[in-house]
C-alpha cells in the first residue's frame, strides 16, 4: 500500500487536496472532532487534567479554546491525551484499507508526531499567505493566539517542504490541483 501524507500550513487546503485523491483518507482533524464529541474516557481523562475547562461532556469547542489558549501547557496535556488516541484510529484506518493501492493520510502534525515511513509520499501543500488568512478568517472559532500557538508546535514550512517528494501549488482551483495528483498518481503508481 502507497502511503500519501500531505503536509503543510494551517489553512493551506491540505484536507480538500486530501480528498481530491479520490482515495481513502485519514482526516486527523475530524478525527479529534469526533473524539471530543463522543469519546468518554477521553473527556474523563481531560476533566482530571483540565477541571476548570472540561465541564460537561460533550467537551465544547470554546472551552478548549480557551484552555489552549490561556496556558501553553494545556495545549501539552490535551496533546498528549488526543494523540494516541488519533494514532490508534490512523492504524485502525490502515489496517482496514491494507488492501487499497494507495491511501491519503491527511495529518497536519504527521512529520511532527514522527508518524512518517521512509517509503511514504509526502506532498507539501504550497498556498499564498494572504489567502490562507482569508479562509481562516471565515472559519468558525477563529482565534489568532490559537493559531500562534499551533504554528509553534509545528516544523518550518521550508522543512517540511525539504521533507517532501512532491509539492502542489494550491491556488484554491481544483483544475490546478487535479493535473498536479493526475501528475503525482502516474509516477507513484
Amino acid at each position: 500500500m502507497i502511503r500519501i501524507a500531505v503536509v503543510g500550513d494551517i489553512g493551506s487546503g491540505k484536507s480538500h487536496i486530501a480528498k481530491l485523491f479520490n482515495l481513502p483518507v485519514f482526516n486527523a482533524d475530524f478525527e479529534v472532532s469526533k473524539i471530543y464529541k463522543t469519546n468518554k474516557q477521553c473527556f474523563k481523562r481531560l476533566k482530571k487534567k483540565l477541571p476548570k475547562y472540561f465541564v460537561s461532556f460533550p467537551a465544547q469547542k470554546d472551552q478548549i479554546i480557551r484552555a489552549m489558549v490561556e496556558d501553553d501547557l494545556n495545549l501539552k496535556k490535551i496533546t498528549n491525551i488526543i494523540h494516541p488516541e488519533i494514532r490508534n484510529k490512523m492504524n485502525i484506518f490502515l489496517k482496514k484499507n491494507n488492501k487499497r493501492e494507495a491511501i491519503v493520510l491527511d495529518i497536519p502534525l504527521f512529520l511532527e508526531n514522527k508518524l512518517n515511513q521512509e517509503k511514504d509520499i509526502i506532498v507539501f501543500i504550497q498556498s499564498q499567505k494572504l489567502e490562507i488568512i482569508k479562509r481562516l478568517k471565515r472559519r468558525d472559532n477563529f482565534n489568532i493566539s490559537l493559531l500562534n500557538k499551533f504554528k509553534k508546535i509545528q516544523f518550518p514550512l521550508n522543512y517540511k517542504k525539504k521533507k517532501s517528494s512532491y509539492i502542489i501549488k494550491n491556488n484554491f482551483t481544483n483544475r490546478s490541483a487535479k493535473m498536479s495528483i493526475k501528475k503525482i498518481m502516474k509516477e507513484i503508481t
